[in-house]
């Protein structure tokens, strides 16, 4: 687990993404940022989130010229999350996170030398509950109205301490 988080914030994400399926990784590249669906770990979210790929994917390359990276899921809410991702071969880890699944989406074995997991080492998130009408309301009231709107918070922000 990252020290860079506390308790209640792990707890706080952990919970926003349990049940999300597919999330959208963004790397960056010459020409901009990039986006693509990843299929999220089903493990419990600790500080870090996981992702398996192969070494002959652009978001691989991608990531050893660039670690800064963002992961968005919807799900009961909106997360964009924040952080630096990290290349990881580990063959023990990635039987750990491995699923009978991934044999048939990625067409290879867990010990496969060309398998790669990219570990995103969280540095901040922010998230917009969807359930909360009240909040969208009264921030699209002041909007219109050209009235403040930043208090009418609609967002959290989950400050990380490094």
């Amino acid at each position: 687990m990252t020290s860079r988080m506390n308790q209640k914030e792990i707890e706080t994400l952990r919970e926003l993404i349990k049940d999300v399926e597919t999330a959208m990784l963004t790397t960056v590249t010459e020409e901009g940022l990039v986006s693509r669906p990843m299929k999220t770990q089903e493990v419990e979210f600790d500080g870090d989130l996981w992702f398996f790929t192969k070494k002959e994917t652009n978001k691989y390359r991608e990531i050893l010229h660039n670690q800064n990276v963002n992961v968005a899921y919807v799900g009961k809410s909106y997360v964009s999350v924040r952080g630096k991702a990290e290349i990881v071969e580990d063959v023990v880890k990635k039987k750990e996170l491995w699923s009978k699944m991934y044999e048939k989406v990625l067409q290879t074995t867990y010990d496969d030398p060309n398998l790669i997991l990219i570990k995103i080492n969280v540095e901040a998130a922010e998230y917009w509950e969807q359930g909360n009408l009240l909040k969208k309301i009264a921030f699209f009231y002041k909007r219109v109205t050209g009235k403040n709107s930043e208090s009418a918070n609609i967002n959290e922000t989950l400050e990380i301490k490094n």
